[in-house]
């Protein structure tokens, strides 16, 4: 049996599991601190399907009641309003209910409790993510993209399920680490896999997929993750998010049983067609570069300093956009899942049109060195600007429509920094210095979290994101040089 454009259903794979990976990494930070609405009225009633709340005047609190049935007693003072005093507003989510936040306080110190908590679990989780992204290069070398990957989805797969039995802090950060050392090994994976399976001349567009995907992914976060939250609760949605990734492994381990050398169902002309494109294909006995060799030479820093200042403003929105749109705008949850999805379709276009940029460019006739370093100034220029509106937007609307420029600027300047290793290196090192360059990407988020932590306003604390653009492109273009197969 042949099929042909093997490659595309090998990266078709790559991007589903990468979808379902933000799936799971968002399952914490969507459901962390919710705002859901109730309906005032003077008498509840059990019979009818909608969230309504009841007013105690005996000792000023609100009888809280779903349309699933879930009761909640509330002070007066814990709760907001709208619509003239028709609609009560409550503070809810994972944290309110593993008793992760004083309910005594004000809900300005709450919001503040809740922000570093959550910062404070997500640096455990990168701390995780940037040991897996140092190993996770190695087993990928070692073993192969398709064991790799099956030990990255079956540990975070089995991750997010588990999370439904935490029960405090250190149950939801031990899984969450352990989420974190499963989640890393697909960026390395996917850097390895691309070299393998596509020619070079589309492997930023294949990167650019690969971006896109993980785009997708956060553009079907909120409204899945919120959606199941609503009619499941936050502990069946974890089981139900991380079981799709044990799910994948089985047409994964089917299709791909070898590389395009060896591959039984890959048409020979397909063959031909990578192998040719692929300069490192005529080394043979090609021998994995240590990591003290890679430190060694100067040209591999432009991998690792430029994802350590750019990959922070990726990170800062997967965890803190959530919050941000809650507190800054006062959205409640169905409003959130139906507009914090729109800077991720800008972050998908981006990828793809920022793999698809460098790639004509090349096939034009331009320079790898050159294509590259075109699409990452163009993305870069949208980046700045962009960050600098969407934070001085009035209100909910305009700031996620320019935030979707911001991370489009930033997916057309990433997918071609992640292309470098597979343009400096072959074969067993490219993983290892994918998997550097992600460690150092998790160094710097875990920095930006820690520095987030010390500024209140959130419009202040997206705008500084701006100011890590010029440092990333610099450390690129004075560090790598040519961008050319390292001798």
């Amino acid at each position: 049996m042949k099929i042909k454009g093997l490659r595309w259903w090998i990266i078709g794979l790559i991007m589903l599991i990468t979808i379902i990976n933000y799936l799971d990494r968002g399952t914490l930070n969507y459901m962390w601190v919710t705002n859901i609405e109730y309906k005032l009225v003077d008498k509840i009633n059990t019979s009818r399907d909608i969230n309504q709340a009841e007013y105690l005047v005996q000792n000023d609190t609100y009888r809280l009641v779903s349309a699933k049935g879930d009761e909640i007693t509330q002070k007066g003072s814990r709760i907001s309003f709208k619509n003239n005093g028709k609609t009560v507003v409550n503070r809810q989510g994972i944290a309110y209910d593993l008793g992760l936040i004083d309910i005594n306080t004000t809900p300005e110190v709450a919001s503040r409790q809740a922000k570093d908590l959550l910062g404070q679990i997500t640096i455990f989780f990168m701390i995780a993510y940037g040991i897996s992204q140092l190993f996770s290069g190695k087993l990928y070398d070692k073993i192969g993209t398709k064991y790799g990957f099956v030990v990255s989805v079956f540990i975070w797969g089995a991750a997010d399920a588990l999370t439904s039995l935490a029960h405090g802090k250190i149950s939801l950060t031990g899984f969450r680490m352990m989420l974190g050392l499963g989640e890393a090994g697909p960026w390395p994976g996917a850097t390895k896999s691309n070299a393998e399976w596509f020619p070079q001349k589309e492997r930023a567009l294949a990167q650019g997929l690969f971006g896109a995907a993980a785009s997708i992914g956060s553009i079907l976060a909120p409204i899945v993750i919120l959606m199941l939250y609503l009619s499941l609760g936050w502990k069946i949605t974890f089981i139900v998010v991380g079981g799709m990734g044990l799910l994948w492994i089985i047409p994964w381990t089917i299709i791909n049983k070898k590389g395009p050398k060896e591959h039984k169902w890959i048409t020979e002309k397909e063959q031909k067609y990578i192998l040719s494109g692929q300069p490192e294909a005529k080394v043979t006995n090609e021998q994995g570069k240590s990591w003290g060799e890679l430190l060694s030479n100067k040209k591999n820093y432009s991998v690792i300093l430029g994802r350590f200042f750019l990959d922070p403003i990726w990170w800062m929105f997967v965890t803190f956009l959530p919050m941000y749109l809650v507190e800054e705008f006062q959205l409640n949850i169905k409003e959130l899942a139906f507009s914090a999805w729109i800077p991720y379709v800008g972050a998908m276009v981006g990828s793809i049109s920022g793999g698809w940029f460098s790639g004509y460019l090349i096939q034009r006739g331009i320079t790898v060195d050159r294509a590259r370093k075109a699409a990452m100034l163009l993305g870069g220029a949208i980046i700045v600007p962009s960050v600098i509106a969407s934070v001085m937007a009035s209100n909910a609307v305009l700031a996620v429509i320019l935030m979707a420029f911001v991370l489009g600027g930033f997916q057309f300047t990433i997918v071609n920094i992640q292309t470098l290793p597979s343009d400096l290196h072959c074969g067993k090192s490219v993983g290892s210095l994918a998997g550097l360059g992600g460690a150092a990407a998790v160094l710097g988020t875990i920095l930006a979290i820690l520095f987030a932590g010390q500024i209140e306003s959130w419009p202040l604390l997206f705008g500084l994101l701006a100011a890590l653009v010029p440092l990333s492109l610099l450390s690129v273009f004075l560090t790598v040089g040519k961008i050319e197969q390292i001798k």
